[in-house]
């Protein structure tokens, strides 16, 4: 589908690349597989939006990362973080948690047993070298408003308030009914997109729950809310220069 001259919308259903755990549930989306000429299931530096799922009381007991950078997104329940580094951390609505595992970090996941059903984006960027040294960057984030986009993180050196190592931005927007936003734009980056809940319209095109988009050339798409909606966005450089050695953004 093409909204404009210079922009093309590739349109993804919900994935059907999902692991069930249990009380713990994943499933991958991977934004290179929008295109139907691109021959990397990630998108330039953008390797992977998975979408987890976590009963109460559910542990996910300590295991490495290595070379991806992992943003997770919580924007309901807790997800409790705690590390080999000695953080203990809660993410929720109000804090996002940023692991740029680098040349290795151990990390735990869990939720307790009067916590509530836990839904969240897990977000792996491809860092733009290999075995970098490992932080992590947890803190608490803009107050939302709504039908605006929220900057969450940037680059380094951006002016977001978190940061990955490579090009790569991403925003969140809560959307009244019938409420429109234009996409954030970049010169020469493309955008991709998901709809964590509700509906929206792109161009001329729906996207339902779990449904994404990837924008192509100029970024000039305004969303437009069928119902209450929860979604996000990535502005990515596909030409930045990226590592393809992560424990999961490979």
């Amino acid at each position: 589908m093409t909204p404009g001259s210079s922009t093309t919308l590739y349109k993804s259903p919900r994935t059907d690349v999902s692991q069930n755990q249990g009380s713990f549930r994943i499933h991958f989306n991977f934004p290179g597989r929008n295109h139907p000429d691109h021959d990397d299931h990630g998108y330039g530096p953008l390797a992977a939006v998975v979408e987890s799922f976590m009963d109460p009381d559910t542990l996910i007991s300590m295991h490495p990362h290595r070379n991806d950078e992992i943003v997770s997104w919580v924007p309901a329940g807790v997800m409790r973080h705690d590390d080999r580094q000695g953080n203990a951390v809660i993410t929720d609505s109000d804090h996002l948690l940023v692991m740029n595992s680098g040349r290795g970090f151990w990390h735990e996941e869990r939720t307790l047993a009067d916590d509530p059903p836990l839904r969240m984006l897990q977000i792996f960027v491809r860092p733009h070298s290999l075995d970098l040294e490992p932080t992590i960057q947890h803190g608490p984030i803009p107050e939302p408003t709504t039908n605006e986009w929220r900057s969450l993180f940037g680059p380094e050196g951006s002016d977001a308030p978190f940061s990955v190592r490579n090009e790569v931005e991403f925003y969140d927007i809560r959307l009244e009914d019938g409420a429109s936003a234009r996409l954030p734009d970049i010169t020469g980056w493309d955008g991709y997109f998901y709809v964590f809940e509700g509906a929206l319209e792109a161009g001329d095109v729906r996207f339902d729950e779990a449904e994404s988009g990837l924008v192509v050339g100029e970024t000039d798409v305004t969303f437009t809310a069928l119902e209450e909606t929860v979604a996000v966005a990535f502005l990515v450089d596909r030409d930045a220069t990226i590592t393809r050695q992560g424990t999961i953004g490979r």
